[in-house]
């Protein structure tokens, strides 16, 4: 019995010590990064981005641009839900891509290093911030990338622009899942483990169902040519969201990408794939 407990001790201990390990490594992996290692994520790929501190409503957060010729277009990329600036770097530092496109991209409010600040909950509030970053930029040299909750802050924008293009976009709230996992942010006695990044992405998440009905009857307003680019085999962002909107528009101003197999996480998983979307169109 005493060997017995002896064993039931270290094999607690063990696992103890291993469940800190692994939660200082997930906080650490998705915490926002320091302008620091954004630079130093660049300067790999010989790049050096400027990066800036702005403010829209009294809210600051960073941007990251490279705008180094006025004759190409820019791409300007949204991150989802989590994300941050480092979401795109694979795209922004390849050196085809670089040659047709200027970049530029931000962390929205809530995501940023060091945040002091909650999400808005609100895709309204991040269409017109995302148009108030952009307003120097000439519409028609411009194209705007959203990555999950990011492609309905771009769809919101009735503006006209060179293309709209969706990777895995949450636009439809009668598919919205809404995962088990959420409980750990809503049960008070777990919510005190959750790292700060996921607790701003919880908020977000339990809001944009609701947040979604007030735009989804009407993503047929948006003038521009659009493509969405979606995994068959997403759970997190169901594939229904963009077969959604493909009932929205006619064929002529929609097209819809399937990557057979793809999960959420495409945008690295399917790099190559995407990339050749992207240079196709900015051809």
């Amino acid at each position: 019995m005493k060997i017995f407990k002896k064993v039931l001790k270290i094999i607690g201990i063990i696992s103890l010590v291993l469940f800190i390990g692994l939660y200082c490594l997930f906080y650490w992996a998705t915490s926002p990064k320091s302008d620091e290692k954004v630079l130093e994520t660049f300067s790999e790929a010989g790049i050096v981005p400027n990066i800036t501190k702005k403010t829209y409503k009294n809210f600051t957060f960073r941007k990251v641009s490279i705008l180094k010729d006025t004759t190409l277009p820019t791409i300007v990329f949204v991150h989802g839900t989590i994300g941050s600036v480092l979401d795109f770097s694979s795209y922004i530092t390849d050196s085809l891509l670089s040659l047709k496109a200027n970049f530029m991209t931000y962390d929205r409010i809530g995501y940023n290093y060091n945040e002091e600040n909650n999400v808005q909950e609100s895709i309204a509030f991040e269409r017109d911030m995302l148009e108030n970053i952009i307003k120097d930029l000439n519409p028609q040299k411009t194209i705007l990338v959203g990555y999950s909750y990011g492609g309905p802050i771009v769809l919101a924008s009735y503006k006209k622009y060179r293309k709209v293009i969706l990777f895995a976009p949450a636009v439809y709230s009668k598919v919205e899942p809404m995962p088990w996992m959420l409980n750990l942010y809503n049960w008070k006695l777990t919510r005190l483990m959750i790292p700060p990044i996921w607790k701003q992405a919880s908020k977000e998440k339990m809001s944009h169902r609701q947040d979604l009905e007030k735009f989804e009857q009407n993503w047929s307003q948006n003038p521009n040519q659009i493509v969405s680019i979606h995994g068959n085999e997403d759970w997190i962002v169901p594939f229904d969201n963009s077969k959604y909107l493909q009932s929205q528009f006619p064929k002529s101003q929609f097209e819809l990408i399937t990557i057979d197999g793809a999960g959420h996480g495409l945008i690295w998983s399917n790099f190559e794939e995407i990339k050749s979307q992207l240079l196709k169109h900015l051809d």
